[in-house]
């Protein structure tokens, strides 16, 4: 059985890394559903890489800061801090706490919550 807090932390030093696309590769299942606040779910790899790969292009982040990490069994909870660029200029710092269940070492589901 595959070690998920040890995932999670190479999960978040690939994202401390700036390698986005290479953790998201890496850790998501083809099959993975993503959101944010539950609402309007992205179905599949495929959708939710597109979604990586245009805040990649699109967004400047200008830091990234790590808080708890919970994992109790296939569940894990994580806090992260966001300073981000929009396109626009308008620069924004988001606190969120993402839930993910796991199975076989992949992410199968993740929800953002902002606040």
């Amino acid at each position: 059985m595959t070690d998920i807090r040890t995932n999670i932390q190479e999960l978040i030093q690939g994202l401390l890394d700036g390698k986005i696309l290479e953790t998201f590769e890496k850790f998501y299942d083809d099959e993975v559903i993503m959101s944010e606040n539950r609402v309007d779910e992205r179905v599949g790899k495929e959708a939710n890489r597109q979604h990586e790969e245009f805040f990649v292009k699109n967004f400047t982040l200008n830091s990234l800061e790590f808080g708890e990490v919970i994992v109790e069994g296939n569940r894990a909870a994580i806090e992260s801090t966001w300073d981000i660029t929009f396109p626009d200029g308008n620069r924004v710092v988001q606190r969120q706490v993402s839930v993910q269940i796991w199975k076989d070492g992949r992410i199968i589901r993740e929800d953002f919550y902002h606040a």
